[in-house]
């Protein structure tokens, strides 16, 4: 069974287009929802593993059409490499938008902000 977890790790590899970071620890992913995809090809084949649709919603730190087929593409192609990933829909949400202050302790090491006295702290 596919999990968000897993989602979630593979994430890491597709990255904002504004930021040197990903887009889970910048905080764009705001859901991921999984769901057995009965008409995958291959589906009810003895041996063959269990396809599933895959729906991220995000937002993205500038929102530009550009931005949005970008990271997109990088998802669907990131995750597409996962044995168990069918179909993965990618949902642009415009609301609430993204602010630095849903970036990660991760994120934030990622960028340089913590522990450099010359940046504003994000908390």
């Amino acid at each position: 069974m596919l999990t968000e977890a897993q989602i979630l790790s593979a994430l890491r590899n597709c990255y904002d287009p504004a930021l040197p970071c990903n887009v889970v620890d910048l905080g764009l992913v705001r859901s991921i929802s999984i769901q057995h995809d009965p008409e995958a090809p291959g589906a009810g084949i003895p041996g063959v593993p269990r396809k599933h649709r895959i729906y991220i919603e995000l937002v993205l730190t500038s929102p530009t059409d550009e931005a949005a087929a970008q990271v997109t593409a990088q998802i669907q192609n990131r995750l597409a490499g996962l044995e168990e990933a069918g179909e993965t829909i990618v949902v642009i949400l415009n609301e609430p938008p993204w602010t630095p202050l849903q970036i990660t302790p991760a994120g934030r090491r990622i960028l340089g902000l913590d522990g450099n006295p010359n940046l504003v702290q994000i908390r």
